[in-house]
């Protein structure tokens, strides 16, 4: 088996694990891998571990993080078919397979394939960047002491809702308990098939979020004559939409493939991670 290792953004908080990881790699003759840059990240602690291209597609890919490190690993091996086994080193964890505390026993379950899969959907765009998916969510936001924007948006031909706003998300049921959970949007369970549209900060009473059946393709426009408002992908900048301008999200089925352990249950976890933030 060839492992991918992915680490936190802040390599500190992982370095130890590093270590630990490539303990655990080699005791189950496991080739452990990771790009120029993550070897970079962790010097000495990062020694046991080859280093290949960034293109390299492993059998299993392994993430030191919370859920935005999991999130770019699930991105970057969108439509691969390489499953993602996150273990928690962040703040919440929602889409991890174990928690820190349980590092070694998680490490031996990943690295003999005791885990299930579950394929998570994706929202994709038309954009000129070189992953142009979402796993989690797409966000439109104004610019940082910019005017306040006046986005609209319509499934098919018919205009759903347009207003005055800080922005818009678009997210999958996975990035439902993100941005959209903020915006006092709907939480929809793993395994719903279809997404949430969400306003950010609405200067209305009226609006409201709105759930988006699979096959319907989403069209968020920014009004003419007011300013550029950013693209987010899974909070990864993707570029900008132009006054007057209009962008297609379109959802697809079965683009990442999240490792979990046997049993998970998501309103467990629903419980256990955002119950415990109240």
């Amino acid at each position: 088996m060839r492992a991918m290792l992915i680490t936190h953004t802040h390599p500190e908080t992982a370095s130890g694990a590093v270590t630990a990881t490539v303990e655990a790699a080699h005791a189950a003759s496991v080739q452990l891998v990771c790009t120029p840059d993550e070897h970079e990240k962790h010097g000495e602690a990062a020694a046991g571990i080859e280093q290949v291209p960034d293109g390299e597609r492993p059998d299993i890919c392994i993430v030191l993080g919370g859920d935005g490190s999991i999130l770019y690993a699930l991105r970057r091996f969108a439509d691969t078919g390489v499953p993602v086994f996150g273990i928690n080193f962040g703040t919440i964890g929602f889409l991890a397979a174990v928690e820190r505390e349980e590092l070694q026993a998680g490490l031996s379950r990943a690295f003999k394939g005791d885990f299930e899969t579950m394929d998570l959907p994706a929202l994709k765009v038309e954009l000129p960047v070189e992953r142009p998916v979402a796993l989690n969510d797409v966000s439109f936001v104004r610019r940082p002491h910019g005017r306040v924007a006046e986005l609209a948006y319509r499934i098919g031909d018919e205009e759903v809702g347009s207003v005055r706003c800080d922005g818009l998300v678009a997210a999958t049921p996975a990035g439902s308990t993100g941005y959209n959970l903020a915006n006092a949007g709907p939480i929809l369970a793993w395994g719903v098939k279809g997404y949430v549209v969400s306003f950010i900060a609405p200067h209305t009473l009226a609006a409201r979020a709105l759930v988006v059946a699979p096959g319907d393709t989403l069209m968020v426009g920014n009004a003419a004559g007011r300013e550029p408002v950013e693209i987010s992908l899974d909070g990864e900048g993707a570029g900008e939409l132009a006054p007057g301008g209009e962008l297609e999200i379109r959802f697809t089925e079965g683009v990442g493939r999240l490792a979990q352990l046997q049993g998970s249950n998501f309103y467990h976890r629903i419980r256990e991670k955002f119950g415990k933030l109240a």
